[in-house]
């Protein structure tokens, strides 16, 4: 019982950060950084990611998946996310919320960015 422990013990540690790492490939990968930025800060015309909260960006991402988009961006969002898993919108929201990368240099989303809607 206690070399399960001790086996565990490491995964729940540690699992989160592997699917960070999963997220983040993701967000590259799928092209995500095109339309929201490298640092996922979004640009004029799309919102910012990094640091929402997690079940806002699932909500969100299930929405597009459904095909459900009410704004021009939304609908943008729509073919991205009909080809995600739910473990991938779990990873690219876990990715987003938990956000680590150069956080020296992201500035909060302030002004009219976007419509929120992608």
């Amino acid at each position: 019982m206690v070399k399960i422990i001790f086996f565990l013990i490491p995964m729940f540690l540690y699992g989160g950060s592997d699917l960070y790492k999963i997220g983040k490939n993701l967000y590259f990968s799928k092209g995500c950084n095109g339309c929201h930025g490298i640092s996922a800060t979004g640009t004029n015309l799309y919102p910012a990611l990094a640091y929402r909260r997690k079940p806002f960006l699932i909500s969100k991402l299930k929405d597009y998946r459904a095909k459900k988009g009410s704004t021009q961006q939304s609908q943008l969002m729509i073919s991205f996310a009909m080809a995600l898993s739910d473990k991938e919108i779990d990873a690219l929201s876990t990715f987003l919320s938990e956000y680590q990368e150069n956080k020296s240099n992201y500035k909060p989303d302030v002004g009219a960015r976007g419509d929120g809607g992608s």
